[in-house]
């Protein structure tokens, strides 16, 4: 066999292994990154972002909800969102509730523009940098939820078995 069928042959059976399994190990390490940041909030003064956290919190709650208690509840979130996506169930809900958190994770590109981008020459601070990495956790959730049958109400997920959609053991779960 000579070395170019051997690399096309070994090109095959890579990429049947990334169709095949891809997309499950970005579910897991979305779900591994998630329940990591929300522990972190379970403990006082450990995560850096808690005072934006607390502070985003204020603003969207009109002060009615105190920051102790918002840290908790929103390490709560991710933390279950975090072990839903890790295990694979009940992603419909992880789903509806990773979508409710990125509300919250992006509003401080509204309502603290300055104190994101705040460094020399306007870079993004240490805060600004959670932000902005945060578009990827959100474009890793799109393609997560892209593969959810049945996701959007109305749908039809046999319909995407007629247009040969393939459905994978994970996205059987729920």
């Amino acid at each position: 066999m000579t070395s170019v069928r051997l690399l096309r042959r070994f090109d095959a059976v890579l990429h049947r292994w990334l169709v095949a399994h891809s997309i499950g190990l970005l579910r897991i390490s979305l779900g591994v990154i998630l329940l990591f940041f929300g522990v972190l909030k379970f403990f006082s003064h450990v995560s850096p972002v808690e005072p934006l956290t607390i502070k985003t919190t204020d603003a969207l709650s009109f002060d009615l909800l105190p920051g102790h208690i918002a840290i908790v509840l929103i390490g709560a979130l991710e933390a279950i969102v975090g072990i839903l996506l890790v295990i694979g169930r009940w992603l419909k809900v992880a789903v509806y509730l990773l979508m409710a958190q990125f509300v919250g994770v992006f509003a401080p590109l509204v309502l603290f523009t300055g104190r994101l981008f705040d460094g020399p020459h306007n870079a993004p601070t240490l805060e600004g940098q959670y932000v902005l990495k945060d578009f990827i956790l959100l474009a890793a959730a799109l393609v997560v939820v892209s593969t959810v049958p049945g996701l959007l109400p109305g749908a039809d997920p046999a319909e995407s078995r007629k247009r040969g959609t393939r459905r994978t053991d994970w996205t059987e779960r729920r």
